[in-house]
């Protein structure tokens, strides 16, 4: 079996775009994310929002398990989905935890 050569993802490249976007500059980026995982009807992000949309962000086919996880670490008031605030508190948590 041949060694997978390692491939960069998201996470490798976090520090270079807040040295160059700056704090605010990334978090806008960052926040910028929640329009293409959005359920247009209700303009949250659902269960069902991101696992039809998660591919537009390169998180690849998410299972039920690992989208219900996703979500529940990020709602903030209980209701099962993520408006902008909480999607954007959720990557503005996990972006620190990253650099």
């Amino acid at each position: 079996m041949a060694d997978q050569e390692y491939m960069p993802g998201f996470v490798d490249f976090l520090p270079s775009m807040a040295k160059r976007l700056g704090t605010d500059g990334l978090l806008e980026e960052l926040c910028k994310g929640f329009y293409h995982l959005v359920d247009a009807e209700r303009g949250l992000i659902t269960l069902e929002s991101l696992k039809k949309n998660a591919h537009r962000l390169g998180l690849g086919e998410l299972g039920e398990e690992e989208a219900v996880g996703m979500l529940k670490m990020g709602d903030l008031n209980g209701d099962g989905a993520l408006d902008h605030t909480e999607f954007c508190m959720l990557m503005l948590r996990l972006t620190s935890e990253a650099i």
